[in-house]
């Protein structure tokens, strides 16, 4: 198996898309492993070989950055003291992955979750490496997110959202959980107005890049969900989004 290209080496041909590194034959769990510590990702159709991509500019959440709007600050504070209502983590990695494969990113049609992707994803699960936030109300699975820990790094893939804010409630825990791990930034991948309302932005390749290959080789994170952790939401806001939207602490 062929190694994916380290971004900053590929040079950019005119007539391929900006952001394109490499196309092979398949996805598998090495590969993904071998592609993310370079800050690279899989995205293609069916049909297509499979695309390997590191876009320039890079949107990233920085964990301190994470805009916790008033709104979602209520929203957060009805789920947490509605009996029935919950965070899991990895409990139902499959069916999230799936109903992310449902859901269409914006502004696209269609899916980029092929089949090949789902069972590699899975199977990288299995291994330890991809995980869920998924958001429950009545024993019912109604939002979440999953995506890739390497290190100190999350890369997060996709979300879906059956209940009115259930990914945004799923995000705030993973939020929440990647201060607990010392993780300070989250990959989004591609900006979307969704992300920068709650505080993603874009930063150049080369600082996301370098950011990469120092966090990847940090201790790994454990993945648990306890309530304390929306304590840290509110802990380590920024100074601006705490001066924004005043101290209210969440119910345990």
């Amino acid at each position: 198996m062929a190694p994916v290209p380290d971004p900053e080496t590929v040079a950019h041909v005119p007539d391929l898309p900006a952001g394109l590194v490499a196309a092979s034959g398949e996805v598998t769990v090495e590969r993904l492993r071998d592609a993310y510590t370079k800050g690279v990702f899989p995205w293609y159709s069916a049909g297509q070989p499979v695309l390997w991509w590191s876009p320039d500019p890079r949107t990233v959440l920085w964990c301190d950055e994470f805009r916790l709007h008033r709104s979602l600050r209520k929203t957060l504070a009805r789920f947490l003291s509605t009996p029935g209502c919950e965070i899991r983590v990895d409990r139902a990695f499959d069916r999230v992955i799936g109903a992310c494969a449902s859901t269409p990113r914006d502004g696209q049609d269609g899916t980029w979750i092929v089949p090949e992707m789902l069972g590699a994803y899975r199977a990288w699960h299995r291994a330890g490496g991809a995980h869920s936030i998924e958001t429950w109300m009545d024993g019912q699975l109604v939002g979440g997110l999953y995506g890739v820990n390497l290190g100190r790094m999350f890369f997060g893939e996709s979300m879906f959202s059956h209940r009115t804010d259930a990914s945004k409630i799923a995000l705030a825990a993973l939020v929440a959980l990647c201060r607990r791990g010392g993780i300070a930034m989250i990959d989004c991948q591609q900006r979307t107005a969704h992300l920068v309302s709650m505080g993603a932005r874009e930063i150049p390749r080369r600082d996301f890049l370098a950011h990469v290959r120092q966090a990847v080789t940090q201790p790994a994170v454990s993945w648990h969900y306890d309530p304390s952790i929306w304590e840290l939401l509110d802990a380590r806001l920024s100074p601006a989004a705490a001066a924004a939207f005043p101290h209210t602490p969440l119910p345990p």
